[in-house]
Formats: C-alpha cells, structure tokens, sequence
C-alpha cells in the first residue's frame, strides 16, 4: 500500500512546507461562484490528521470535473500557496497536483485520521520563527522569500509590511483573486503592455491600455481606462515587478485574449501600482506552446503560444486600413520540432524593429490563428514577442535546430486548406502556367502542379560551400588546404557539399525547367548532399546511378515562377519551393472533385 506523509496536515495548518506531500483525497466538494466560475473544496488525508482548507485554484477545475480527483485517490501536492482569512484560518490553495493512484485502485480510507485541531491558528498560535520562515516583504531593500514552501501571510501588514500598498492589506498569489475580496495586493512581473488605444462613439471618447502580470501562481490581464492610463501607464515597464492592489475584478473575455485565468482586473480611482526593488523570484512569463502541427486541429481564431526558429522574413511593407491610417506589416515563416511551418504576421512597432537575421528562436506569446490561404498566424497588439528567450523550450528548440532541424525544408501550414489536410493550393498543369503567363507579375506566383522527372542535368549540381551554419556562399579553394569564404572573410579548413539541381519535369501537356535547392535536391535524388559528393569523388559509376535510378520519378511540386532578365534576354526562372510524394488517396479526392465542377458546368 502507498505510503502517505505523515505530519503534511500539521505542517501545513501552521504554514511550514508541504510541497512534494503525499495525500489522500478524502472528499472533495462543488461551491458555487455566482457569477463566476465553480469551486472545489477538497478535504486531504496524511493517514494521522484530516484537514478541509484545501481549495483548487480554477485552472484544476476540469480535474474535479473529469473525475480525475476523486474520493480515495492518491495525490502528489506539487505546488501550492496558503491564505489568511480575516478570522485567522489559513486555506491551501492547490496550484499543482499529480494523482499518484486513482480511486478505483484504492480499496478505501487509509489508516484512521482524525479532524486536526485548527483553532491554535485563531490567534492563539505563536507568531512564526521569521528565521525559519521569513515573511514576504521588502525589509532593508532585500526582499526575502523561503523557496519550495508556503509563504508566510498571517503577519499584520501594519509591522511586517510596511512598505506594501493597500493599507492593512495581504500579499497573495494571483490564481486565489476572486471578485470577493477587497483588501488583497499581489507582487507581480509585467509581461505585456499594450499601446494606448482611443475610441470613440455614440458615448463619447475614451483611451484605454492593459498588460499582463504574472506571479509564481498564475497570469492575469489588466486593463486601464482614461484617468487610470493617465496615472500608470508611464509607470509601467515591460519586465518590472509590482505591487499592485485595489483592482476590480470580472469573469474574463476569453475571445481576446489567451491569459489563463478565469478573472480579468480593472484598474479604478482606488488602484495603487508601486515598484518592487527585489525581483529575481518572480517568474518571467507563463506560455502553454502549441506545436505548429497541432495548429491544424485548432479552432479558427483561436488565441496560442507558439515558439518556432524564424526560418526566414520578409522586408517590412506598409499598408492603409479601411480608416485610411498606414500601418506597418511584416511575415516571418516559423517551424519547430514538428517539422511543420507556419506563417506570422507582425504590424506596427514590432514589425519594424524585427531581425530576422541568423535565425533566432521566436515566441509568441497570444498570437490569433486564421484559416485564410490555410492556417496562419498574426501577433496582435496584445500578443508578446519574445526574440530567444531564456527559456527551457527555447535551448532545447535550438539545439534540434543546430542539429538535425536546419536540414529540413519544413512543410507550410500556410499552404494547406485549413484544418482538412487537403493538400496544397494553386493546382496547375504546366500549361496553364504557360498560357495564364504566371509569373509576369511583378512578384513571384507559385503553383502546385503533379510532374515527373524527365531529365536531371548532374554537371555542375555541386558545389563547395561555407561550413558555417547561417552561410551557403561557395568557398574559394587556396591550393594550401584551407577553403576562404569571401562573404565570411575567413579561411576554413573544410567545407560542406551544396547541391543546385536543374531538373526538367512534364506533366500530360507540357514540360518546364526548374532549379532545385538542397532539401528539394536531395528529396529527388534520394541522398543528402555530403553522402553524393564523396560518391562523385570516388565512384563515378555510383554517382551516375542515383540519377538514373531518379529519373521518371512522379513527385507534388510546389514551385515559383517569376520574369527574370539577364543580359538584355528575358526568362521565366521557376524554383522548387518544396517537393513531396503524391497522396494518391488525396490526388484522386481532388480529380474526383474537377471532374464534378466541369460536369455541372
């Protein structure tokens, strides 16, 4: 039988510890929030003592909901923080917990607990140890925090707070703000912060801002208007901790924003906001990432975070909105581990001073996903952009990229009919590009067509290139051992195979030349570049074979045409922009549904 921490319910009653406690769930219980969201009062077990001031912070609401935290089951306390209410008695506010072994594999109660006594914590308890248990609070310009344990609340503001606004107020955490209390203050890193937006209507004219705030408990979004944006929103800096109070709270919009928190603040004539000098415990930023191949299943306009590495970006444009303002646009393609693509718009201030260059990690965090031309993304006024942040998903999304990620081509989203998987956009034949003249536009058109290999030209497909990573130039060979790179301006000792494949492909009506870069190169040669260019300097016959056995080969094409001159002499040049298997399944779904449109015609 599973043992349970003794001593957890007497630990935490008096406020010292318990994280990492093993418990069992003895009752658990629905209390109606009026108006706002359900919640769950749990009675927890050690197998000595009972104790019922356990409440589950509103994000664990689908674990009581789902049946997953059940009488009986067995439960790791993971994270928690503890409350004072006005009479004294201190309630546990469960902010993460793992269910050790459900209820259905648990016979019944374990050992015999009886209720512990809570009434020493009535004011007859002692004051803490503030050596073993140092109140939150700035004291001497240092503020002190004991880690891995439940802070200390149940000092009177009036002595051990000085310093924190909102009078005779508490420090608490985020996730325990409800619309009914009033005298509270939380500590807290701002992660967010909106320009000041004006309206005007029926009504008359108003400005409002809002930011994001987050503690070690939980996020939530703050909103100013008027005289409020006035008073604060100089004060505000992005990534500066706060004492903030006296906000009013509301069930929050969840279609505007991807905060998690069931609540929204709004600041009034009573809010304060006061720096915090110490903050190296406060958490940065909370994000629930979304892979980029999971986008296909999410609802449209849908609010995500998303990390990805900027495979490319494009120049800055500008454009006029409907009530003639111009504003600035950016799109950036990021791929993650998933393999798969997906683009993001930038406007305003972020899309100017955006760089792009040497491929950085980029979070998002509150971007709205569309379904226009596929599945796409664009960061909003209230999305934060995060350029390689330190943080865990960020290196480990680095050194996949370092590693095996820069390799891959990384199928676009953008590309796909939203959410169907239903292939590529733009289906052409080869003479249909002809005869509509894509490409003479002035950009680029792309085209997805189904071709087959009819000719591969392997002289000069090769060539030597710069060995770092962010640079393909090719490399000048010294005759010494040493290969010089002029757009690095350095000497290599070595050097890497690139390969520039021109292919010829037909289709039942027509046949076009086109340049195939590495990753589409070497998906229809069947072999990456450095394996063909030792073949090519140690086996001739080998290196011959590969592009025999290529040739007739029928391939999805994803391509781009576009008008190019060169010594006076006008020609359409086309680039593979991605090569792949053709669906058979999905490509006679898609002549099915030709042959249906030109029969009804």
């Amino acid at each position: 039988m599973m043992k349970l921490t003794e001593g957890a319910i007497e630990a935490l009653s008096n406020g010292n510890g318990g994280n990492e406690a093993v418990l069992q769930l003895v009752n658990i219980r629905k209390i109606d929030g009026g108006n706002g969201p359900a919640r769950f009062r749990v009675m927890m077990s050690d197998g000595r003592h009972t104790m019922t001031s356990f409440m589950l912070c509103t994000q664990l609401n689908y674990m009581a909901e789902e049946n997953t935290l059940a009488p009986n089951c067995i439960c790791l306390l993971k994270r928690h923080v503890t409350n004072i209410l006005k009479d004294g008695r201190r309630v546990v506010i469960i902010l993460e917990i793992d269910v050790l072994k459900p209820a259905s594999e648990v016979a019944g109660k374990i050992g015999d607990p009886t209720p512990y006594t809570e009434g020493q914590a009535k004011g007859t308890q002692p004051a803490p140890n503030p050596v073993n248990r140092p109140p939150l609070m700035p004291q001497n310009g240092n503020e002190v925090v004991n880690r891995g344990f439940s802070r200390d609340f149940g000092k009177k503001a009036s002595s051990a707070m000085p310093s924190t606004p909102g009078g005779g107020s508490k420090i608490v955490p985020i996730a325990s703000l409800n619309p009914y209390q009033s005298k509270w203050t939380i500590r807290a890193r701002v992660t967010n912060k909106s320009s000041i937006r004006t309206w005007s209507n029926s009504r008359g004219d108003g400005k409002l801002f809002s930011m994001e705030i987050v503690d070690e408990s939980g996020e939530i979004r703050v909103t100013g208007f008027n005289q409020e944006v006035d008073k604060f929103f100089s004060l505000i800096e992005v990534g500066k901790v706060y004492y903030v109070s006296k906000g009013s709270l509301k069930i929050a919009n969840k279609q505007y924003t991807s905060v998690k928190n069931d609540y929204e603040m709004t600041l009034n004539g009573e809010s304060t906001i006061l720096p915090c000098e110490d903050s190296s415990d406060v958490p940065m930023v909370q994000c629930d990432f979304v892979s980029i191949g999971d986008l296909e299943v999410k609802d449209k306009d849908s609010i995500v975070d998303v990390i990805g590495v900027c495979k490319s970006v494009d120049e800055v444009t500008r454009l006029t909105t409907k009530t003639n303002r111009e504003v600035s646009k950016r799109t950036l393609n990021l791929m993650d581990m998933s393999g798969k693509m997906v683009t993001v718009t930038l406007w305003g201030e972020e899309a100017e001073k955006f760089d792009g260059s040497g491929q950085p990690i980029v979070a998002i965090k509150g971007a709205k996903l569309s379904d226009f031309g596929g599945r796409s993304l664009s960061a909003s006024f209230s999305s934060t952009l995060m350029i390689n942040p330190d943080i865990p998903e960020a290196y480990k999304l680095r050194g996949w990229y370092d590693k095996e990620g820069h390799a891959m081509d990384g199928q676009s989203l953008t590309e796909v009919k939203g959410g169907s998987g239903g292939g590529l956009t733009n289906w052409k034949s080869i003479s249909d590009v002809k005869t509509e003249h894509l490409g003479h536009g002035d950009k680029g058109d792309y085209y997805t067509c189904i071709a087959t290999i009819v000719y591969l030209r392997k002289e000069n497909c090769l060539y030597q290139a710069c060995p770092s990573q962010d640079c393909n130039k090719k490399v000048v060979d010294q005759q010494n051992g040493m290969f010089r790179c002029e757009k690095c301006d350095k000497e290599f000792p070595n050097f890497k195979y690139r390969l520039i494949l021109s292919a010829n492909i037909a289709d039942y009506g027509d046949n076009q030349w086109v340049t195939c870069f590495q990753e589409s190169a070497e998906a229809i040669l069947g072999q990456n570049a450095a394996y063909l260019g030792q073949l090519k300097d140690s086996n001739e016959a080998a290196f011959d074979e590969v592009f025999q056995q290529a040739n007739f080969n029928t391939f999805v094409f994803r391509n781009r045409v576009k008008l190019e001159t060169y010594n006076d002499e006008s020609r359409i040049k086309a680039t593979v922009m991605d090569v792949k298997p053709v669906d058979h399944k999905e490509y006679s779904k898609r002549l099915i549904m030709s042959i249906r449109k030109l029969a009804s015609q």
